[in-house]
């Protein structure tokens, strides 16, 4: 029986989020105010008061969850588990997390990752949508007849696929053709883990090589290989390698339960994590961290 500390992706955010730590907890304070150092932004005083179309940007969004997650964990003072792993943008937390990243560094790194993902592909030329009610085969299948990409195998039945605009309102309909109770397009301002990415993912790659990264404190479970890595050089390929390809949480979570993790515990703003793990198995307890 063994435990993992699991920190959230892009859409866990909300305007004011972290601000009563901050406003009483030290420790969480630091840690915003080191990101804002680090970022010569006053990002706190965006994630605290909004307004909430600045905070959404991907520039932005990315080190704030990373911010409040940090902050909401060292706050509560728990000690790390025997694993830690991140969905999407979670897993440079889940490394500043288990020591293998500063907090500075960490924010760093996610500015570049969010600008990058921004400047690939034009304003509007890009879309990310979710499908809901078909299996994962089922939709692979169709991705690869009209050149969409599956971007996050979150749960059973809620698949997000991403690509260029008009490919992905095709894949949406040929879903809905095939079945799908629900195809809807979602608030990001970029499409995510898709082969679009290529030029962020090859920005990331040399923002990767530019920071210090410490043995991890605790391996951190991949989203590229659904499980544990702490190779720094594995970790690295594996961050580059999620920019154009999905992220494969199902199976992550699945392999946590083979890996004999029965508690999970949601470090960070939201309950995405938490809410996904009760419909992917019952073998693992799910809760939010307790501050």
């Amino acid at each position: 029986m063994s435990s993992i500390f699991v920190f959230p992706g892009q859409g866990a955010q909300s305007v004011g989020m972290g601000r009563e730590l901050y406003e009483n907890n030290p420790m969480a304070r630091a840690v915003f105010d080191e990101v804002d150092d680090a970022l010569n932004q006053k990002l706190s005083d965006i994630i605290f008061n909004g307004p909430m179309d600045e905070l959404t940007l991907t520039a932005n969004v990315q080190p704030a969850i990373m911010a409040t997650s940090v902050a909401m964990l060292r706050a509560s003072g728990a000690k790390l588990p025997e694993f830690v792993a991140g969905h999407s943008l979670g897993e440079y937390t889940a490394l500043c997390a288990a020591g293998a990243l500063s907090v500075g560094d960490t924010a760093k790194l996610l500015r570049v990752r969010g600008d990058a993902m921004q400047s690939a592909v034009p304003v509007g030329q890009g879309l990310t949508a979710v499908i809901l009610g078909l299996d994962i085969e089922t939709l692979r299948d169709i991705c690869a007849k009209t050149g969409c990409d599956v971007a996050n195998d979150n749960c059973p039945g809620q698949v997000v696929i991403s690509g260029l605009k008009d490919v992905v309102e095709q894949t949406m309909a040929v879903a809905k053709d095939a079945g799908a109770k629900r195809a809807m397009p979602l608030a990001l301002s970029v499409p995510v883990h898709c082969r679009v990415q290529q030029k962020a993912a090859d920005a990331m790659m040399a923002a990767l090589e530019s920071v210090t990264f410490n043995p991890l404190a605790v391996p951190i479970i991949s989203n590229k290989t659904c499980m544990p890595l702490t190779d720094i050089d594995e970790i690295k390929q594996a961050l580059v390698f999620q920019m154009t390809n999905g992220v494969r949480w199902r199976e992550s979570v699945l392999n946590m339960a083979d890996l004999g993790i029965t508690d999970m515990i949601e470090v960070g703003p939201g309950n995405v994590l938490t809410g996904l793990c009760s419909r992917i198995t019952d073998k693992i307890t799910a809760r939010k961290l307790e501050i």
